[in-house]
């Protein structure tokens, strides 16, 4: 039987992990109704206990939360959890250990799952249905608590299994170094301009469109971080799209546009649209890209065939490495800041490719 504690007074849980140097981590969170994210459950295992921890109680939390982020953490796909602790508190770990990468790093399936990973080491099943369960709900159903607790049960046994094949590979380094790289606080910043990214459909603008659609998402985020609302209830991708494809210029021609709530069209500040089309260089900002010519088709390939086959070589997947976009990047813009020419891939790989780009 599955044994844990749940506590709903945080600070009394600080005895109980003081003397840890690790302990395994997994939150549950709720966004669907909001754009950041509700932490509503942080699940804590040390190698003999597990606890179920109430963030959202009224009792106070600030030896907790000091002693929790001192911790090294155990984590499954850390990214999420990182994030949603980071808009809690304001702070990250100092140290992680992500279970998906190190699986990754031993040859395992590419962002392999929390069940898949346990069931493929240890034969053992662990029940997923209750993902979709309202995490805010007070009191916690005791089924919902058995779920979040089994979340943290295995990271312990993941990570030591894990760490022995990678220390006889060599590769510990490796996912100390992957997962390092999840505590970037540049991953976290809210986007900006950058929200254009987050838009399927946006690519295929360019010149004053790719300008409106640019100023378009960041109002978009803007509205969104201001009222804590998801980014499509302020306006849809595709709706936002279609805006910039019909490029209206009054309020009556945007409420020919089909799909816009009315509210919308009340509500909305046409002089981001004119002041957008008001400007001439916005043509010259922003061109097409310049396709590949045949030269950069070949190198591309080159790129690509050596990479899979290092990949190969040491037991790896291929995106595990470098994916064709990176690759495409690397060509076209000489980045730098691509995983493959930094940290453990540079000396696997790195190097040749960009002896290849030089050339």
């Amino acid at each position: 039987m599955l044994k844990y504690h749940f506590i709903d007074y945080p600070n009394k849980i600080v005895q109980n992990i003081s003397e840890c140097k690790e302990i395994g981590v997994d939150t549950e969170f709720m966004r669907e109704k909001t754009y950041f994210s509700q932490l509503c459950l942080v699940q804590i295992s040390t190698r003999d206990s597990i606890f179920c921890i109430d963030p959202l109680t009224k009792n106070d939390q600030t030896k907790f939360w000091k002693n929790f982020l001192s911790k090294d953490w155990i984590v499954h796909s850390a990214r999420q959890d990182i994030e949603v602790i980071l808009q809690t508190t304001g702070s990250m770990p100092n140290k992680i250990f992500d279970t998906q990468i190190a699986a990754e790093l031993i040859g395992m399936q590419v962002q392999i799952g929390y069940a898949k990973l346990i069931k493929e080491l240890f034969e053992a099943n662990i029940t997923k249905s209750h993902t979709r369960s309202d995490w805010t709900q007070r009191p916690l159903k005791k089924e919902v608590l058995d779920y979040a607790a089994e979340d943290v049960m295995y990271l312990f046994p993941i990570a030591d299994t894990l760490s022995e094949k990678l220390d006889k590979k060599g590769r510990l380094d490796w996912v100390h170094q992957d997962s390092a790289s999840l505590l970037n606080p540049n991953l976290y910043k809210l986007p900006n301009k950058s929200a254009i990214d987050r838009i399927k459909g946006a690519r295929k603008f360019y010149g004053v469109k790719r300008e409106l659609a640019i100023q378009l998402a960041s109002w978009r985020e803007k509205k969104a971080i201001h009222l804590n609302r998801p980014r499509q209830w302020i306006i849809s991708d595709q709706n936002l799209l279609n805006i910039v494809d019909r490029l209206p210029v009054s309020k009556k021609q945007l409420s020919e546009i089909k799909g816009l709530p009315s509210k919308f069209i009340a509500n909305f500040d046409m002089s981001i649209i004119n002041n957008v089309k008001a400007s001439d260089e916005l043509t010259k900002i922003h061109k097409p890209p310049q396709p590949f010519n045949e030269d950069q088709k070949k190198l591309l390939k080159k790129m690509h065939n050596m990479v899979s086959e290092c990949a190969k070589d040491h037991g790896l997947a291929t995106e595990t490495l470098a994916s064709k976009r990176e690759l495409s990047l690397l060509i076209k813009k000489g980045s730098t800041e691509s995983k493959i020419i930094n940290g453990w891939r540079r000396e696997l790989i790195g190097e040749q490719l960009l002896k290849l780009v030089s050339t």
